[in-house]
């Protein structure tokens, strides 16, 4: 049976079948069922082959890693992969997952997936403030949906978790209650949402009316070992922070750790605040106070806009930044106390 037979047994168009069969989203889910009922039925099969050279498509969409974000192991972006996975699997597209080494390697890997591999469209994670990718992306007119905005010349799909909200209300959570001297481990400013994380922490700085300390706010990498070495940095400073926030959870067990080294205790003695709710964050000492991250939802959200694109959706309409919302545990208190130990060998129980 060929698709013309397979259309007229059903009592429905060739291109309502082959849209169907090819997981359109623009079918019926009672249609698309019917169809895929009938076409094992009767033994039909697409030429999937024939359909990729004459749509001159691949059929492949690309998730791309790149370093130094975090390595496959993290749990923001496993979220997100499954996230991404899971919405695909119903779509005629098969995702190609790749992770370059280094910022040098990465636009190597993105050619490569565009230009060899025929890639119908990608996906991939925080954007940066100029983001090389994205220009590339948009020279080739790829369709292409990112994780984050951008200050990159141009209009494109893109979902966004508000960092700026990560900050000023965890900044003004410490406000509430009682800190006046409040730290910020921030991510390297090249990141976008770095960049929002800044703009917020001041705003709420400045609401309170308090002077913004350059001594109180530290960029590092978004791991423990970064969180660690800026936490110590603070912590040395002459008026150290009673508060510290950060906008992720990861960075977070580093200042667990900074906090621990002076005898003291994490939101007894030093308030901590992370930023995108990974699972361990529960399993810390005290629970991590945080904030929302929904990454297997965005993963979904994400693949979702693709495809929308790809059915011709314009891109300004697919552009969304979502609120994250504050998760009390027990790592914030009120300030204990008046003079934070410098050094480890002189701290107390």
């Amino acid at each position: 049976m060929n698709i013309q037979e397979l259309a007229s047994h059903l009592k429905l168009s060739v291109s309502t079948v082959s849209k169907a069969i090819n997981g359109r989203p623009d079918v019926n889910p009672n249609t698309r069922q019917r169809v895929l009922e009938a076409a094992a039925q009767f033994g039909f099969t697409a030429d999937a082959a024939a359909r990729r050279l004459r749509t001159q498509t691949s059929d492949l969409i690309a998730f791309v890693l790149s370093a130094p974000q975090a390595h496959f192991a993290h749990p923001f972006f496993l979220n997100m992969l499954m996230g991404i996975d899971e919405k695909l699997e119903h779509s005629r597209y098969q995702l190609v997952v790749s992770s370059a080494r280094s910022a040098e390697h990465e636009m190597q890997v993105l050619k490569r997936l565009v230009e060899v591999q025929k890639v119908d469209g990608v996906l991939f994670g925080r954007t940066r403030r100029y983001d090389d990718r994205i220009a590339y992306l948009l020279e080739r007119k790829v369709p292409f949906v990112a994780f984050g905005r951008s200050e990159t010349p141009g209009e494109f799909a893109y979902l966004d978790i508000d960092h700026t909200v990560v900050s000023r209300e965890g900044c003004a959570r410490c406000v509430t209650l009682g800190h006046r001297r409040i730290g910020l481990v921030n991510a390297p400013d090249t990141l976008m949402f770095s960049c929002h994380q800044r703009l917020g922490y001041e705003a709420a700085l400045r609401a309170a009316g308090i002077p913004f300390d350059a001594k109180l706010y530290v960029e590092a990498n978004i791991t423990e070992e970064g969180g660690l070495a800026a936490a110590r940095q603070m912590l040395e400073t002459d008026d150290p922070p009673t508060a510290i926030i950060s906008g992720h959870d990861l960075v977070a067990i580093g200042i667990y750790r900074a906090i621990t080294e002076r005898g003291l205790v994490p939101g007894r003695d030093i308030a901590v605040i992370g930023g995108d709710d990974h699972p361990f964050g529960t399993l810390l000492s005290p629970a991590l106070t945080t904030f929302s991250a929904e990454t297997l939802h965005a993963g979904k959200r994400m693949s979702e806009m693709l495809l929308a694109q790809l059915e011709g959706v314009p891109v300004r309409e697919l552009q969304e930044v979502w609120s994250p919302e504050l998760i009390l545990r027990s790592s914030d208190g009120s300030p204990r106390l008046t003079t934070v130990p410098k050094d480890p060998a002189l701290a107390g129980g």
